[in-house]
């Protein structure tokens, strides 16, 4: 779970600057108001654009059992989350997974992230068995108590 955290730390703060609103669409993307994660409803608690210089990346939409204002919020959230994610571009996905790690790493101390590099290093193979995403192509990366993190690359766990 503490890598989960982490990833969903790094995204909160643009994901919730929009958790006041319910279902949106970003992009051409709709994130619903609620979602199911494996027989646990969840609420979209924001969504956001991810940039790189002036180009749309991805969307992605954080869903938990209620609603967060704060990071600390977020982590301190119990039961299921999800972070849903929708390319806006064709990327590498290696590339991709080189980018989640490094956006980990940077939002953490050095003693935490050296706790995390073998989930760091699955998910980043994870996304190499992939090849390509390209635009529209979803994933989610889900917290299940009890279970650990799944990750689903279009539609396949």
């Amino acid at each position: 779970m503490q890598w989960f955290n982490k990833l969903a730390l790094a995204a909160a703060g643009c994901l919730l600057a929009a958790s006041a609103m319910a279902e949106m669409t970003l992009s051409g993307v709709k994130y619903d108001d609620t979602i199911d994660a494996r027989g646990t409803r969840l609420q979209l608690n924001g969504a956001g654009i991810r940039y790189k210089a002036i180009f749309k990346v991805y969307t992605a939409g954080l869903y938990l059992g209620k609603k967060a204002g704060t990071p600390e919020e977020v982590l301190a959230t119990t039961g299921p989350k999800r972070l849903s994610i929708t390319m806006l571009r064709d990327i590498d996905s290696a590339e991709l997974g080189k980018l989640f790690s490094r956006g980990m790493e940077d939002n953490m101390d050095k003693a935490a992230f050296s706790k995390l590099i073998p989930g760091v290093l699955k998910m980043s193979q994870i996304f190499s068995d992939h090849k390509k995403l390209v635009a529209g192509d979803t994933f989610a990366i889900d917290w299940i108590p009890g279970t650990g993190t799944v990750i689903t690359v279009k539609g396949k766990v």
